[in-house]
């Protein structure tokens, strides 16, 4: 097989910035920055959204609450141009 031909798949610790959460993982990824992680050093990858902290993983997702912008649209534009207005 050719040297240097494929990247250096290694061992890296991604780093959730917003609570702080780390697992490590096998990637290609290039870091300049290192951490030691249960006793061992590895590369550093810090990410601002993982699984911990995704809203749609933890649960706490907001509800839009669209019919309330529609609302407001038509209270300050009336029916003008409103596709509705000639059908109705």
């Amino acid at each position: 097989m050719k040297e240097g031909a494929h990247p250096n798949y290694r061992e890296v610790v991604f780093q959730d910035m917003s609570n702080d959460f780390k697992f490590i993982t096998r990637s290609t990824i290039q870091t300049r920055e290192t951490i030691n992680f249960e006793g061992k050093d590895y590369p550093l990858v810090k990410i601002e959204v993982s699984a911990e902290s995704h809203p749609f993983y933890t649960g706490k997702h907001k509800i839009v609450d669209t019919a309330g912008r529609v609302e407001k649209f038509r209270q300050k534009f009336g029916t003008r141009g409103s596709k509705t207005q000639a059908a109705g």
